[in-house]
């Protein structure tokens, strides 16, 4: 429960020393100078106790017996509305409540969570494929927002995650598939009517899917796409190229605006997903190991090999910093061949023809 003694200091001071445990078992010290305000302190000790009202002489609230399922209802509760809820949350949130469902969340410790982690990565994914190491940090990524928000809201006193390192995988962000000139033709030749549309203007855009889908009539004014709900939720806008007007045109035409979506079946519904038709174009196409996102480093691509600036393409992309850009900057042509001569005229010439620098610019063999 609680104790005090009587201490003499090495100064030849009395003091006096109260030593008690909370109710989880923690050891906690206080010295006084007079020993009626140790023992007032110990009858302050015993009452919090016995009353559970524990704020007042451990400082810290007693964590209640929240579990991890009623964590997930508040956090349902405040996010649902969110963006990110309906794009990945919405789905994972099941799969972390199958992991720790009736756990309390004060005995979530880093190796559940490591155990998770390694679980997860080594399950073959409904595709039948591998899971990504991308896919299961997102997974944590969620995980860890939700416990520092039980933090937040004073259901646990330390998120585990803080009780070890960083448990994310290192993805693999050096990935840059391209089609070829060559490639482009046979892959809009093998697509359905109703997705070499989609297709080309991704091509032509660098537009995420989501964005492709989401596409709206009034978002093209005066021959520029103006994008709103973007991934870093900054605005963008996007030139229409001629070509690119010619393909909205014939959509307009055959479609006679039975939606507001650009990208719409016969009875005006929107697409949400061509990722099965867009996969089947790519096998006729004899492409492989191409994404419906590659179409996006695509656009990106051929831009910089034709000589767009990085900026340029930064804005086009809509990256909000430009180390996502410089993926690209090796396709530049001559590059760092430009980079240096604009160091040409620096310092002038120094005595003796042909030098540079101090340097003889003649090569010896």
């Amino acid at each position: 429960m609680a104790t005090f003694r009587k201490v003499i200091n090495k100064n030849g001071t009395i003091s006096w020393r109260v030593d008690y445990y909370d109710p989880q078992g923690r050891r906690f010290k206080k010295r006084f100078k007079k020993r009626a305000d140790a023992e007032a302190y110990i009858a302050k000790v015993v009452t919090s106790i016995k009353e559970e009202k524990y704020e007042a002489i451990f400082e810290k609230k007693i964590e209640t017996p929240i579990t991890f399922n009623e964590l997930a209802d508040q956090y349902v509760e405040t996010s649902r509305f969110q963006k990110s809820y309906a794009s990945f949350k919405a789905q994972i949130i099941p799969v972390l409540r199958r992991a720790f469902g009736e756990k309390l969340l004060s005995k979530i410790s880093y190796l559940d969570l490591e155990i998770f982690r390694n679980r997860r990565k080594g399950e073959i994914s409904k595709r039948g494929t591998p899971r990504s190491a991308a896919r299961v940090n997102r997974e944590l990524a969620v995980l860890k927002h939700m416990l520092n928000k039980a933090v937040e809201w004073g259901m646990l006193e330390v998120s585990p995650f803080k009780r070890g390192k960083s448990l994310m995988f290192k993805e693999n962000i050096d990935r840059l598939r391209f089609l070829t000139e060559e490639e482009i033709e046979p892959l809009l030749s093998a697509c359905l009517p109703h997705l070499r549309p989609i297709v080309e203007t991704a091509l032509l855009t660098g537009m995420r899917a989501g964005e492709l889908f989401s596409l709206k009539w009034d978002q093209i004014v005066n021959g520029m796409i103006y994008l709103k709900d973007t991934k870093s939720n900054k605005p963008r806008q996007i030139p229409l190229s001629e070509r690119l007007e010619q393909v909205l045109k014939e959509v307009r035409r055959r479609h006679q605006l039975k939606s507001p979506y650009v990208f719409c079946n016969k009875v005006g519904k929107r697409f949400n997903d061509v990722r099965d038709s867009f996969k089947s174009a790519c096998r006729k196409a004899g492409i492989f190991d191409f994404r419906f996102h590659d179409l996006r480093h695509t656009f990106a691509s051929h831009l910089v090999m034709r000589g767009v600036g990085l900026r340029a393409v930064q804005e086009l992309l809509g990256h909000c910093d430009l180390k996502l850009t410089m993926r690209y900057a090796h396709l530049a042509p001559g590059h760092l061949r430009d980079s240096v001569n604009a160091l040409n005229d620096l310092g002038g010439r120094k005595q003796g023809e042909g030098k540079l620098l101090g340097f003889d610019r003649r090569i010896k063999s």
